[in-house]
Protein backbone atom coordinates (compact mmCIF):
# COMPACT_ATOMS: atom_id res chain seq x y z
CA UNK A 1 0.00 0.00 0.00
CA UNK A 2 1.30 3.34 -1.13
CA UNK A 3 0.43 6.43 1.29
CA UNK A 4 1.50 10.08 -0.35
CA UNK A 5 1.79 12.39 2.48
CA UNK A 6 2.27 16.53 1.11
CA UNK A 7 3.61 19.22 3.38
CA UNK A 8 6.46 16.61 5.11
CA UNK A 9 8.28 19.54 6.05
CA UNK A 10 5.74 20.58 8.68
CA UNK A 11 5.21 19.49 11.95
CA UNK A 12 2.34 16.40 10.98
CA UNK A 13 4.34 15.79 8.26
CA UNK A 14 7.66 15.28 10.32
CA UNK A 15 5.43 13.27 13.02
CA UNK A 16 4.59 10.69 10.17
CA UNK A 17 8.13 10.44 8.73
CA UNK A 18 8.80 10.01 12.99
CA UNK A 19 6.10 6.89 12.85
CA UNK A 20 6.83 5.49 9.86
CA UNK A 21 9.15 3.07 10.37
CA UNK A 22 6.38 1.08 12.48
CA UNK A 23 4.40 0.89 9.65
CA UNK A 24 7.04 -1.59 7.31
CA UNK A 25 4.17 -2.74 5.49
CA UNK A 26 3.12 0.58 3.80
CA UNK A 27 5.35 2.15 1.50
CA UNK A 28 5.41 5.94 2.32
CA UNK A 29 5.86 8.86 -0.19
CA UNK A 30 7.19 12.06 1.82
CA UNK A 31 6.61 15.38 -0.47
CA UNK A 32 7.83 18.63 0.69
CA UNK A 33 6.23 21.94 -0.94
CA UNK A 34 9.10 21.68 -3.52
CA UNK A 35 8.53 18.20 -4.55
CA UNK A 36 4.58 18.77 -4.48
CA UNK A 37 3.66 22.41 -4.94
CA UNK A 38 -0.37 21.56 -4.26
CA UNK A 39 -1.20 24.51 -5.57
CA UNK A 40 -0.21 23.62 -9.10
CA UNK A 41 -2.60 21.24 -10.83
CA UNK A 42 0.20 19.80 -13.35
CA UNK A 43 2.45 18.89 -10.64
CA UNK A 44 -0.14 17.35 -8.84
CA UNK A 45 -1.14 14.75 -11.83
CA UNK A 46 2.69 14.55 -12.21
CA UNK A 47 3.87 12.86 -8.64
CA UNK A 48 0.18 10.60 -9.00
CA UNK A 49 0.58 9.65 -11.99
CA UNK A 50 4.13 8.47 -11.49
CA UNK A 51 3.36 7.10 -7.70
CA UNK A 52 -0.22 6.29 -7.77
CA UNK A 53 -1.43 5.97 -4.34
CA UNK A 54 -4.27 4.62 -2.91
CA UNK A 55 -4.26 7.19 0.17
CA UNK A 56 -2.80 10.64 0.44
CA UNK A 57 -2.51 12.39 4.25
CA UNK A 58 -3.33 16.45 2.91
CA UNK A 59 -1.17 17.77 5.73
CA UNK A 60 -0.29 20.82 3.73
CA UNK A 61 -1.51 24.22 4.90
CA UNK A 62 -1.09 27.60 4.96
CA UNK A 63 -0.97 28.23 8.91
CA UNK A 64 -0.16 31.59 9.76
CA UNK A 65 -3.59 32.34 11.11
CA UNK A 66 -2.84 36.66 11.39
CA UNK A 67 -0.78 36.52 8.53
CA UNK A 68 -3.86 35.45 6.56
CA UNK A 69 -5.38 38.07 7.49
CA UNK A 70 -3.16 40.32 5.00
CA UNK A 71 -2.20 37.19 2.50
CA UNK A 72 -5.60 36.12 1.01
CA UNK A 73 -3.94 35.05 -1.98
CA UNK A 74 -1.66 33.10 -0.73
CA UNK A 75 -4.05 31.76 2.12
CA UNK A 76 -6.44 31.29 -0.93
CA UNK A 77 -4.01 28.98 -3.25
CA UNK A 78 -2.85 26.68 0.05
CA UNK A 79 -5.85 26.14 1.84
CA UNK A 80 -8.17 26.18 -1.04
CA UNK A 81 -7.03 25.70 -4.41
CA UNK A 82 -4.78 22.99 -2.89
CA UNK A 83 -6.93 20.81 -1.53
CA UNK A 84 -9.43 20.97 -4.75
CA UNK A 85 -6.29 20.40 -6.73
CA UNK A 86 -5.65 17.46 -5.14
CA UNK A 87 -9.30 15.58 -4.69
CA UNK A 88 -9.01 16.50 -8.79
CA UNK A 89 -6.14 13.95 -9.01
CA UNK A 90 -7.50 11.73 -5.91
CA UNK A 91 -10.86 11.18 -8.21
CA UNK A 92 -8.66 10.30 -11.29
CA UNK A 93 -6.12 8.26 -9.81
CA UNK A 94 -8.46 6.38 -7.41
CA UNK A 95 -6.84 7.61 -4.13
CA UNK A 96 -8.12 8.15 -0.74
CA UNK A 97 -7.51 11.59 0.79
CA UNK A 98 -7.04 12.46 4.18
CA UNK A 99 -7.48 16.01 5.05
CA UNK A 100 -6.50 17.80 7.85
CA UNK A 101 -8.80 20.97 8.85
CA UNK A 102 -9.19 22.60 11.99
CA UNK A 103 -10.92 24.06 15.23
CA UNK A 104 -10.66 27.98 13.31
CA UNK A 105 -13.96 26.83 10.87
CA UNK A 106 -16.15 27.38 13.84
CA UNK A 107 -16.62 31.29 15.37
CA UNK A 108 -16.00 29.76 19.14
CA UNK A 109 -19.45 31.16 20.29
CA UNK A 110 -20.57 27.52 22.36
CA UNK A 111 -20.04 26.83 25.90
CA UNK A 112 -19.81 22.61 25.14
CA UNK A 113 -17.84 20.29 22.68
CA UNK A 114 -18.19 21.18 18.51
CA UNK A 115 -19.78 18.14 17.16
CA UNK A 116 -19.38 17.40 13.70
CA UNK A 117 -22.87 18.24 13.10
CA UNK A 118 -22.39 21.60 14.40
CA UNK A 119 -22.58 24.59 11.37
CA UNK A 120 -19.06 26.36 10.50
CA UNK A 121 -18.82 29.66 10.81
CA UNK A 122 -15.58 31.13 10.33
CA UNK A 123 -14.47 34.35 11.92
CA UNK A 124 -10.87 35.00 9.88
CA UNK A 125 -9.40 34.05 6.43
CA UNK A 126 -7.36 31.31 8.11
CA UNK A 127 -10.57 29.31 9.10
CA UNK A 128 -12.75 30.53 5.91
CA UNK A 129 -9.92 29.27 3.48
CA UNK A 130 -10.20 26.00 5.61
CA UNK A 131 -13.62 25.75 5.23
CA UNK A 132 -13.34 26.52 1.63
CA UNK A 133 -10.65 23.53 1.19
CA UNK A 134 -12.71 21.24 3.19
CA UNK A 135 -15.95 22.13 0.52
CA UNK A 136 -13.92 21.71 -2.74
CA UNK A 137 -13.16 18.19 -1.64
CA UNK A 138 -16.69 17.70 -0.73
CA UNK A 139 -18.08 18.61 -4.09
CA UNK A 140 -15.44 16.47 -6.00
CA UNK A 141 -14.66 13.30 -4.26
CA UNK A 142 -16.66 10.52 -3.12
CA UNK A 143 -13.46 8.59 -0.93
CA UNK A 144 -12.58 11.13 1.54
CA UNK A 145 -12.14 11.65 5.17
CA UNK A 146 -11.68 15.54 6.90
CA UNK A 147 -9.80 15.28 10.28
CA UNK A 148 -10.57 18.87 12.26
CA UNK A 149 -8.10 19.12 14.87
CA UNK A 150 -6.69 21.95 17.13
CA UNK A 151 -3.64 23.46 18.96
CA UNK A 152 -1.52 21.00 17.62
CA UNK A 153 2.21 20.77 18.73
CA UNK A 154 4.82 18.20 18.68
CA UNK A 155 8.92 18.12 18.85
CA UNK A 156 8.99 19.44 15.55
CA UNK A 157 8.07 22.34 13.46
CA UNK A 158 6.98 25.82 14.83
CA UNK A 159 4.76 25.32 17.97
CA UNK A 160 3.15 27.03 21.09
CA UNK A 161 5.18 24.69 22.93
CA UNK A 162 8.44 25.44 21.21
CA UNK A 163 7.61 29.60 21.24
CA UNK A 164 7.08 29.26 25.29
CA UNK A 165 10.28 27.47 25.85
CA UNK A 166 12.16 29.76 23.78
CA UNK A 167 10.70 32.85 25.25
CA UNK A 168 11.51 31.02 28.91
CA UNK A 169 15.13 31.08 27.85
CA UNK A 170 15.04 34.88 27.44
CA UNK A 171 12.25 35.94 29.50
CA UNK A 172 11.76 36.00 33.87
CA UNK A 173 8.23 37.04 32.86
CA UNK A 174 5.20 35.73 30.32
CA UNK A 175 1.94 37.14 29.82
CA UNK A 176 -0.43 34.39 28.61
CA UNK A 177 -4.31 34.48 27.14
CA UNK A 178 -6.44 32.71 29.96
CA UNK A 179 -9.94 33.18 28.58
CA UNK A 180 -9.47 31.37 25.30
CA UNK A 181 -11.05 27.48 26.22
CA UNK A 182 -9.64 24.74 23.68
CA UNK A 183 -7.50 21.38 23.34
CA UNK A 184 -3.98 20.57 22.49
CA UNK A 185 -3.15 18.10 20.08
CA UNK A 186 0.16 16.20 20.04
CA UNK A 187 0.97 15.98 16.39
CA UNK A 188 1.88 12.07 16.90
CA UNK A 189 -0.89 11.16 18.13
CA UNK A 190 -2.55 12.72 15.28
CA UNK A 191 -0.26 11.27 13.04
CA UNK A 192 -0.78 7.40 14.68
CA UNK A 193 -4.71 8.14 14.76
CA UNK A 194 -4.21 8.96 11.06
CA UNK A 195 -2.45 5.60 10.32
CA UNK A 196 -5.23 3.62 12.23
CA UNK A 197 -7.84 5.27 10.23
CA UNK A 198 -6.24 4.08 7.03
CA UNK A 199 -5.92 0.89 8.41
CA UNK A 200 -8.99 0.49 9.72
CA UNK A 201 -10.98 1.40 6.69
CA UNK A 202 -7.92 -0.79 4.44
CA UNK A 203 -10.06 -3.67 6.16
CA UNK A 204 -13.69 -2.65 6.45
CA UNK A 205 -13.93 0.52 3.92
CA UNK A 206 -15.72 2.66 6.79
CA UNK A 207 -16.23 5.37 3.34
CA UNK A 208 -20.03 4.43 3.41
CA UNK A 209 -20.02 6.96 6.78
CA UNK A 210 -23.02 9.65 5.60
CA UNK A 211 -20.22 12.22 7.40
CA UNK A 212 -17.03 12.26 6.05
CA UNK A 213 -15.78 14.44 9.03
CA UNK A 214 -14.18 13.75 12.34
CA UNK A 215 -13.13 15.81 15.18
CA UNK A 216 -9.38 14.50 16.67
CA UNK A 217 -7.84 16.28 19.75
CA UNK A 218 -6.43 14.77 22.83
CA UNK A 219 -8.57 15.01 25.61
CA UNK A 220 -9.64 17.35 28.58
CA UNK A 221 -9.64 21.19 27.87
CA UNK A 222 -7.29 23.87 29.25
CA UNK A 223 -6.75 27.81 28.13
CA UNK A 224 -3.03 28.73 26.62
CA UNK A 225 -2.38 29.76 30.42
CA UNK A 226 -3.06 26.86 32.14
CA UNK A 227 -1.41 24.94 28.69
CA UNK A 228 2.20 27.59 29.15
CA UNK A 229 1.61 26.60 32.56
CA UNK A 230 1.87 22.58 32.31
CA UNK A 231 4.97 23.03 29.50
CA UNK A 232 7.17 24.72 32.29
CA UNK A 233 6.17 22.69 35.07
CA UNK A 234 6.86 19.05 32.81
CA UNK A 235 10.18 20.97 31.57
CA UNK A 236 10.78 21.86 35.31
CA UNK A 237 11.10 25.40 34.23
CA UNK A 238 10.44 28.59 36.83
CA UNK A 239 9.29 31.56 35.33
CA UNK A 240 6.89 34.40 36.57
CA UNK A 241 3.65 33.65 34.17
CA UNK A 242 0.58 35.98 33.94
CA UNK A 243 -2.78 34.87 33.11
CA UNK A 244 -4.60 38.11 30.91
CA UNK A 245 -7.42 38.62 29.16
CA UNK A 246 -7.91 38.39 25.35
CA UNK A 247 -8.13 42.07 25.11
CA UNK A 248 -5.11 42.68 26.61
CA UNK A 249 -3.29 40.87 23.74
CA UNK A 250 -4.96 41.96 20.32
CA UNK A 251 -3.88 40.37 17.16
CA UNK A 252 -5.52 40.47 13.49
CA UNK A 253 -7.31 37.40 13.06
CA UNK A 254 -9.83 37.00 15.88
CA UNK A 255 -9.46 33.76 17.73
CA UNK A 256 -12.28 31.17 19.00
CA UNK A 257 -12.99 31.87 22.50
CA UNK A 258 -13.80 28.02 22.86
CA UNK A 259 -13.07 25.48 20.27
CA UNK A 260 -12.88 22.35 22.34
CA UNK A 261 -13.89 19.19 19.80
CA UNK A 262 -16.09 16.29 20.36
CA UNK A 263 -14.09 13.41 19.94
CA UNK A 264 -17.28 10.71 20.25
CA UNK A 265 -17.47 10.36 16.85
CA UNK A 266 -13.74 9.43 16.11
CA UNK A 267 -13.56 7.15 18.64
CA UNK A 268 -16.61 4.94 18.20
CA UNK A 269 -16.75 4.70 14.40
CA UNK A 270 -12.55 3.73 14.44
CA UNK A 271 -12.57 2.22 17.76
CA UNK A 272 -9.58 4.55 19.62
CA UNK A 273 -8.35 5.35 22.80
CA UNK A 274 -7.23 9.03 23.26
CA UNK A 275 -5.02 10.37 25.73
CA UNK A 276 -5.12 13.30 27.77
CA UNK A 277 -3.66 16.28 26.65
CA UNK A 278 -1.61 16.50 29.83
CA UNK A 279 -0.40 12.82 29.43
CA UNK A 280 0.34 13.63 25.73
CA UNK A 281 2.41 16.96 26.84
CA UNK A 282 4.88 14.80 28.95
CA UNK A 283 5.08 11.72 26.30
CA UNK A 284 6.24 14.64 23.97
CA UNK A 285 9.16 15.83 26.23
CA UNK A 286 10.03 12.43 26.81
CA UNK A 287 10.31 12.36 23.09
Amino acid sequence: MVVLVTGSSGQLGQSLQFIAPKYPEIEFIFCDSKTLDITNLYNCEIIFSEYKPDYCINTAAYTAVDKAESELEKSFAINVTGPKNLATVCEINNTFLLHISTDFVFDGTKNSPYTEEDIPNPTGVYGQTKLQGEQEIQAILENYFIIRTSWVYSQFGNNFMKTMLRLASERDTLSIVNDQIGTPTNAVDLAEVLMTIILKNQQSKIVNQQSKIFNFSNQGQCSWYDFAKKIFEINNITINLLPIPTSSFPTPAKRPKYSVLDKTKIKKVFGIEIKSWEESLKNCVKQ
